[in-house]
């Protein structure tokens, strides 16, 4: 039992190696509140997005913060497609100087991008 569960730990660690390097977003950990690697060239790419189409950022009572839902009220943007395809599936947030990345079937903050 043991060899199998570390034939399989292994194998994911082969393959989640394989696609960090295929890919601009790696996402880890489990659940809802998994976190979501951006490099830093697309990084840059979302900050200049939000300056120069001047987003206007949203304002609440709690602070909008990584593993937490977005309140209801709150509406979250479609990610532009220039931000990259791997982040096509998530939503936005812009709130306090910050890009606030959302999995909008959960509205769960997966990213923060200052």
């Amino acid at each position: 039992m043991k060899k199998l569960m570390l034939t399989c730990a292994a194998a994911e660690l082969i393959s989640t190696g394989a696609l960090a390097q295929s890919t601009v977003v790696t996402t880890t950990g489990t659940g809802h509140a998994a976190a979501v690697q951006i490099e830093p060239e697309y990084r840059t790419k979302i900050r200049t997005y939000v300056t120069e189409h001047k987003v206007r950022p949203v304002q609440t009572r709690e602070k909008i913060v990584v593993g937490q839902p977005v309140p209801r009220e709150v509406e979250l943007e479609a990610v532009p497609a220039d931000w990259g395809p791997s982040l096509t599936r998530y939503r936005y947030v812009y709130s306090g100087e910050r890009v606030m990345l959302v999995d909008p079937s959960t509205r769960t903050v997966v990213q923060e991008i200052d």
